[in-house]
């Protein structure tokens, strides 16, 4: 969990809190605190009461986005802190087009992985 600031905020259309990603998976709030630990999601706090929030990009209805999970796994190997993840994720990419999250959430999670694995090279 980390620290956000402006220039990764702007980057991130909408976020959720945990309580709100608890609620729209089904969850126990334990459950997705857990999640950001393993590393299956990025938290940041931010806000006045610098709650914990997540990009809400990276939930698809009840779920983490399919592919989420692997991607952060090859950029925390290939070194990137938490807001070097997010600030790759969310700015756009004109080869595919649009950004990673959100090719992520139109099921092209290869295309994502490919490219984040060529960062490594």
């Amino acid at each position: 969990m980390t620290e956000i600031d402006a220039k990764i905020d702007a980057l991130v259309p909408e976020w959720l809190t945990l309580p709100d990603i608890a609620e729209q998976t089904g969850a126990e709030v334990t459950r997705v605190r857990q999640w950001v630990k393993e590393g299956q999601l990025i938290a940041v706090r931010r806000g006045e009461n610098r709650a914990l929030h997540v990009p809400a990009a990276f939930i698809d209805g009840d779920k983490i986005v399919k592919g989420l999970t692997g991607t952060l796994t090859l950029l925390r190997d290939d070194g990137f802190t938490d807001e070097e993840m997010l600030e790759w994720l969310f700015t756009p990419d004109p080869t595919l087009p649009g950004t990673p999250a959100q090719a992520l959430s139109e099921n092209r999670g290869t295309e994502v992985k490919r490219r984040a694995q060529a960062l490594a090279v």
